[in-house]
């Protein structure tokens, strides 16, 4: 016993010299970044400031306070939950059941150079600003240079050489021939250019021009962290999953039950804003769409006959006159003012606009809502399989959507970022019926060869799981 208390005030004493004396080192900003994007981009928001499938990781060692425990748990998060380490604690539970991956390899003066990059990001440091335009785009994220361009002139470059080197063995095939008697005629500019060596270049650089941006363009499809398109409906999460609690299964039934997690019909909508009319924000701005779309007449709280056949005046009629009653019944009003005019006809604009577009001429019909989460074709990927089966939360691939009031893509949804997340994610075998047929890791289990089951050790890593 006493050996093991002194073992641990050695420790301590060790993590506080260390905190001291800064035995970690100072870190190397270019060479964080490039470790940011190999360990920590796949999870964690690149501005620092906002939270993804992990926490924002601006001013993290101010919230350890203790460089030693946060590179503890930067290396191995859950065995610092084990001990009971407050902050580690404190983020488990925040983010839960979203493990963080482990990363024992990492030396410490590559975590060093993570937390410069991550601190200069932050506080805006990093990198330098130039002049007083980037310093005033700082806030921006910084765009993704295209290297076309580059190409382009290199291979214009190219191009002009071989036209030369071309001329000059012409010229000197004509010279040698002259000295042998005999009389060779010059090609023109027209004659080089249209010859076969140079129309077999043109079509060799075509294919690999066109090949690389191909497979460039294939594989940025639907890596879009951020991508928050206006919707027609200006609809929150924050106000319905976040502060009514409505679970996300309520909306997007067919989650749990097939590939597909479909977007809610407009007859979801209607369960509660039959008796819904006015909105929190926007009053009956954005729900007026709502009854626009499938034909109910809030005023009456009954659908509308023959909705499809009703000309666009006639739609008109009936929904601004319902804006207009209940802005006299909020204004206490007998009558519309100029206000109250202003407003109705902004409304009804707002309701056309969103619901027709070139390929839908009439406000009847579904709503147009814009995709954000996108898969390239040849990835196959079961949300029922995550979601029935798994146990996986939403939040661990959408971010905390119950916060979010214009919904964005909060993951990369690239290959690895899928591969790094069955490496670390445990299968929840116990009393789950998908993985009975498991006999050996559940005897495993139980005789204590193995503290849990990772989704790679079923085959969650074979290649015909996603392409097949």
């Amino acid at each position: 016993m006493i050996h093991k208390h002194l073992i641990i005030r050695l420790m301590a004493a060790f993590m506080f010299f260390g905190a001291a004396f800064n035995i970690y080192g100072q870190g190397s900003l270019d060479a964080g970044k490039d470790l940011f994007k190999n360990y920590c981009a796949s999870c964690h928001n690149k501005d620092m400031r906002s939270a993804a499938t992990g926490p924002a990781l601006g001013g993290a060692q101010a919230k350890w306070a203790d460089d030693a425990a946060l590179y503890a748990w930067i290396r191995n998060s859950q065995e610092m939950v084990k001990k009971g380490h407050p902050r580690a604690v404190e983020v488990w539970n925040q983010y839960k059941p979203t493990i963080m991956t482990a990363f024992p390899n990492l030396k410490d003066q590559e975590i060093a150079d993570i937390l410069a990059y991550v601190n200069g990001v932050y506080d805006g440091s990093y990198p330098a600003k130039k002049d007083v335009a980037a310093a005033q785009g700082a806030g921006a994220p910084a765009e993704k240079k295209n290297p076309l361009p580059l190409y382009l002139i290199i291979a214009g470059i190219l191009a002009l050489l071989a036209l030369l080197l071309t001329k000059i063995i012409s010229n000197l095939n004509q010279i040698a021939a002259a000295k042998e008697g005999h009389h060779v005629e010059a090609k023109s500019l027209a004659q080089i250019l249209t010859s076969k060596g140079v129309i077999t270049f043109l079509i060799f650089a075509a294919i690999i021009l066109g090949a690389y941006t191909t497979v460039n363009k294939a594989t940025e499809l639907g890596r879009q962290e951020g991508y928050a398109p206006d919707q027609p409906i200006k609809f929150s999460h924050a106000t319905h999953a976040g502060v009514n609690k409505i679970d996300c299964q309520y909306c997007h039934d067919s989650a749990r039950r097939s590939k597909h997690s479909s977007i809610p019909s407009t007859n979801t909508c209607m369960n509660c804003h039959a008796a819904i009319k006015n909105g929190s924000t926007y009053g009956t701005a954005e729900i007026t769409k709502i009854y626009a779309s499938i034909g109910y007449d809030p005023s009456t709280s009954k659908y509308i006959e023959n909705y499809d056949a009703k000309s666009e005046e006639e739609i008109k009629a009936i929904y601004t006159k319902w804006i207009g009653d209940e802005y006299k019944r909020v204004k206490e009003k007998a009558d519309l003012d100029a206000e109250g005019e202003k407003i109705v006809a902004q409304q009804w604009a707002d309701i056309k606009k969103s619901l027709t577009s070139d390929q839908k001429k009439k406000i009847q019909g579904p709503i147009e809502w814009v995709r954000i989460h996108n898969l390239p074709d040849h990835v196959y990927f079961n949300h029922a399989q995550h979601v029935t089966v798994g146990k996986v939360e939403c939040q661990t691939c959408h971010g905390k959507v119950e916060e979010m009031e214009v919904l964005k893509q909060m993951s990369p949804l690239s290959m690895g970022w899928c591969v790094n997340c069955h490496r670390q994610t445990e299968v929840k075998f116990k009393d789950n019926p998908y993985y009975a047929n498991y006999t050996r890791y559940h005897d495993e289990l139980k005789s204590g060869k193995r503290t849990s089951v990772t989704v790679e050790d079923i085959g969650g890593l074979e290649c015909q799981k996603c392409h097949y």
